[in-house]
């Protein structure tokens, strides 16, 4: 793969940690604006070089960082526009509610043991007072007065864990014109109750809402299965995909006359994943929960498996432990955490297209910490990268004392095979300020990269998120 340079040109700086980047034309307008959501509540927009605020909801947004030492998974972390917004001024919101705190659905921090039958068939009991938080899908419109107004909740989910929520979890398919929702495994590690490969669980999925349906839901119920859902919501809803930890959103590319479909999978110990495919087919929801009431098993050809929980990627999920033996403490000790799953799911699962490792002292790559951003490139500017997809890396390993993210991209093999990837080297300084490098976004036609960087990982440290352009 060539060797790709770019520059990072700054648009803004001292905001909060930037969740999603979108563009958009607002109603009457005629330039394509960049949006910045940020995980406390804040959406803004660049106009004439002058960011200005679209929404401000933190007072919907629950108290962040409090239980995880600053850090957190939780907050506003979609927005969607409309395919029509230009027109009808409709936009989708998901986010952690106000209010909704809970303990929590396990006492403790959890670590499978093979040998241990009761780590690996644990269940989510008690759901309506052990869970962590709500997270709630919205329907807003912007109203004449260009004040936003919310219409409609699509869903409230209850949550199990603080983490794997998501992040920029809402985008619309230019292919169905469907509102597309990215889940995550509801948290903790190595999925403790094995949510993402339930096919009636809604964390773990990529879920296919048609907004276009009207239903009489004003407050849908709190729920954490698809079942509890009420017969005129579940016929809104698609299930895309399952198997699932935690993906950053999902890119859609024009191939002549179909789409290549782009997401991340956040990995666990060992290695993150990138998944391109072409031909799905999704499965109703409302036959999902009729072949369960017929305890049958639902067509799944063409449905699309990322494999985790037993699969990380390409690998079978290991847990990963340093040797005790005093001659190899530079070794690790790898063991199969759920061998059983990992060869039930072995020959239904998606391959990755390409995946990058945790370590790798290789001098061309870098060892990762968890993918932020998947996304398409189809502009001419930056030649080397045209028809590529382009991901992002929170915190190289090697970047140490200062930390800095990863860029890198890579490219679908017309056989459809895996392939490598290539860093993308970057001229920026960025002095002695640490760069977290926390979302990856594009405009309408792809032919701009945006990326937002953070100074923190903890999002109680406020206003040291910088937003740039990726030039040639």
């Amino acid at each position: 793969m060539i060797k790709v340079k770019v520059g990072l040109r700054p648009i803004v700086s001292k905001i909060n940690l930037p969740t999603v980047l979108k563009t958009t034309i607002l109603p009457g307008d005629s330039i394509e604006r960049l949006f910045i959501a940020t995980q406390v509540g804040e959406i803004f927009y660049i106009g004439n070089g002058v960011i200005r605020t679209f929404l401000d909801i933190r007072p919907r947004i629950l108290k962040l960082g409090a239980s995880g030492g600053g850090y957190d998974e939780r907050g506003l972390l979609g927005l969607a526009f409309h395919p029509e917004f230009y027109y009808n001024g409709l936009f989708y919101l998901h986010y952690s509610v106000a209010g909704s705190q809970g303990p929590g659905a396990l006492p403790e921090s959890f670590n499978p043991d093979p040998c241990d039958p009761k780590t690996l068939n644990l269940r989510w009991i008690n759901r309506e007072t052990r869970y962590d938080h709500i997270d709630t899908i919205e329907e807003w419109v912007l109203q004449s007065n260009g004040q936003p107004q919310k219409r409609r909740t699509l869903l409230n989910l209850r949550r199990p864990f603080l983490n794997h929520n998501g992040v920029n979890s809402l985008n619309f398919s230019p292919e169905t014109g469907k509102l597309v929702l990215t889940t995550g495994d509801g948290g903790s590690g190595y999925d403790p109750f094995n949510l993402s490969q339930d096919d009636l669980e809604i964390a773990g999925k990529i879920i296919e809402i048609d907004v276009n349906k009207n239903i009489s839901f004003n407050n849908p119920p709190i729920v954490t299965r698809l079942n509890e859902l009420p017969t005129t919501i579940q016929e809104t809803l698609m299930v895309m995909a399952k198997g699932v930890r935690n993906i950053p959103g999902i890119s859609f590319q024009r191939f002549y006359n179909q789409y290549i479909k782009y997401a991340g999978n956040v990995g666990q110990n060992l290695v993150e994943s990138i998944f391109s495919f072409v031909q799905y087919k999704p499965i109703p929801v409302t036959q999902l929960v009729q072949a369960s009431f017929m305890n049958s098993e639902p067509d799944k050809e063409g449905f699309i498996n990322f494999g985790w929980r037993g699969w990380e990627g390409a690998f079978p999920t290991s847990i990963i432990s340093g040797c005790t033996d005093n001659q190899n403490q530079t070794l690790d000790k790898k063991t199969i955490a759920y061998y059983n799953e990992a060869v039930t799911h072995s020959a239904s699962r998606l391959q990755p297209l390409t995946s990058y490792f945790h370590k790798d002292t290789r001098p061309d790559k870098f060892g990762g910490t968890a993918l932020t951003g998947v996304q398409a490139y189809m502009g001419n500017t930056i030649p080397g990268l045209t028809g590529s997809v382009v991901f992002t890396d929170l915190a190289r390993k090697d970047s140490q004392p200062q930390v800095k993210g990863a860029l890198a991209y890579t490219t679908v093999r017309p056989n459809g095979e895996q392939n490598d990837f290539s860093v993308i080297q970057t001229d920026y300084d960025f002095g002695s300020q640490s760069a977290y490098y926390v979302s990856l976004g594009t405009n309408l036609n792809q032919t701009s990269l945006y990326l937002a960087v953070y100074g923190s990982m903890k999002v109680t440290d406020f206003n040291q998120g910088t937003v740039f352009e990726i030039v040639p």
